[in-house]
């Protein structure tokens, strides 16, 4: 788990940094300056960010040690002569079958297992379902039966397509169940009432509450490639290029319907097609930021007045993230600068170089550069968006390790091909509190000139 040591001394590290600011200020007999105290809500942000990432790896190391275990009682039966001599069995740390260093393919395993009842192949893919704690079962009415992944080959890939999911990372993550292709969410239509009581005895304010089912549909994203059974049978080093490729194109269909999902023909609802949401027009023809922050602002307020709870992320093209960084003030000092040098006249703070959750705020609201925001909107083509959310009410749900599932199909069977097929399960439950959810747009929003 290199990557959970690294974030957890990152981790360390931030509050290091923390304590040091506030001892030193006690130190001196002070309160923190402006500097400070921006510097240290930054460092919180980061600090949860991080917090939420080191949580899920360590369930997947808690996952790890649970399936060794199940590993150490299975073994328990199926001693070596020597040790059934002995009478006893000693169990140490067994590695997994398809370990990231097991010298052993996955993909050319499931291949052999398949096609050629390999009797070593298929004794260790049901080797591997069994420390997965899963079994082959038709997933949907199409058929289509699929086996989980190697967790190493997930979170290797997971990486390299980090950047094709950047605001569905930072949706609430919900556990997908086994079964079942809708959800039913129950939503309060009418709530109780409450009124001071006229007199003593008198009657109190009564009313019953009410509610409504929301279904949201559980949708299938997938995707396919040719392998040739030369590189299944002879290839080496195929297993992380395969999931690579295909991860990195799910996890950005993934991402656009969460932004842009119509909700029909197997798609997501996304954020852009929630009814209810509040709407907020910016219109210029020579768009400048400072007419563009007051329409950020009123997205704000507009979550804050209608959703009663305040908005924690803005996501917006990377395009959109440099035309605030461009943008300076009557005496050409940037509006936008790094938390360490922080005008008293700053709309926000961070850099803006990178992509994703980048440590950019405006108003205080972290920033997600996503460049899955479409450029092509309006009467001419070349708007994009700004949308203002509350994390908390952007619920995504996934199916464990996804995407995960494969399966093998031999439709070319003349060309020495194979298919395989990729795919996971996903439901975006956004429309619970349209209100919590903030969309800007308008011609103001054109291509900007830097």
């Amino acid at each position: 788990m290199n990557l959970l040591n690294q974030l957890v001394s990152e981790r360390d590290e931030i509050s290091s940094t923390q304590t040091g600011l506030v001892e030193r200020a006690a130190d001196e007999a002070r309160d923190l300056t402006e500097s400070e105290d921006t510097n240290l809500k930054d460092l919180k942000t980061r600090a949860d960010v991080l917090d939420v990432r080191i949580g899920e790896l360590r369930s997947i190391q808690v996952a790890n040690l649970e399936a060794a275990k199940l590993r150490a009682e299975v073994s328990a039966t199926d001693d070596t002569p020597e040790e059934r001599a002995a009478g006893r069995v000693t169990i140490t740390d067994e590695p997994l079958t398809y370990g990231e260093h097991s010298g052993r393919s996955f993909f050319s395993d499931l291949y052999r297992s398949q096609y050629h009842h390999d009797p070593a192949s298929q004794a260790r893919m049901a080797r591997h379902s069994a420390e997965m704690d899963i079994e082959q079962r038709d997933g949907t009415t199409a058929n289509y039966a699929g086996l989980v992944v190697p967790q190493y080959l997930t979170q290797l890939a997971a990486e390299l397509a980090r950047a094709g999911r950047p605001f569905a990372d930072l949706c609430t993550a919900m556990p997908l169940g086994s079964s079942g292709m809708t959800l039913n969410i129950s939503r309060v239509t009418t709530g109780s009432s409450a009124a001071v009581q006229a007199t003593e005895n008198s009657a109190v304010s009564e009313t019953d509450i009410d509610d409504t089912l929301l279904t949201v549909d559980v949708r299938t994203i997938a995707g396919q490639q040719d392998i040739s059974r030369q590189a299944l049978e002879r290839g080496e080093g195929i297993d992380s290029l395969i999931m690579a490729d295909l991860q990195s194109a799910i996890a950005t269909a993934l991402d656009l319907g969460c932004i842009y999902g119509d909700g029909t023909s197997g798609a997501l609802l996304g954020l852009n097609n929630i009814t209810g949401k509040n709407a907020i027009t910016y219109t210029d023809a020579s768009p400048t930021v400072a007419e563009f922050y007051p329409k950020l602002m009123d997205a704000i307020q507009q979550i804050n007045s209608n959703r009663y709870a305040g908005p924690d992320l803005i996501i917006m093209h990377p395009r959109r993230a440099a035309w605030l960084a461009a943008a300076v003030d009557g005496q050409s000092r940037p509006l936008v600068l790094p938390q360490t040098n922080v005008p008293s006249n700053a709309m926000g703070t961070g850099p803006v170089a990178g992509y994703g959750l980048n440590g950019l705020q405006l108003a205080g609201i972290p920033v997600v550069a996503d460049a899955n925001i479409s450029t092509t909107g309006g009467a001419g083509s070349n708007e994009d968006s700004v949308f203002v959310v509350r994390r908390a009410d952007m619920l995504l749900f996934e199916s464990a390790g996804a995407p995960s599932m494969v399966r093998m199909d031999q439709t070319l069977g003349g060309q020495l091909t194979v298919k395989l097929v990729a795919y996971q399960y996903a439901a975006a439950v956004f429309g619970r509190y349209p209100a919590a959810i903030s969309k800007v747009s308008g011609t103001g929003l054109v291509a900007p000139s830097f």
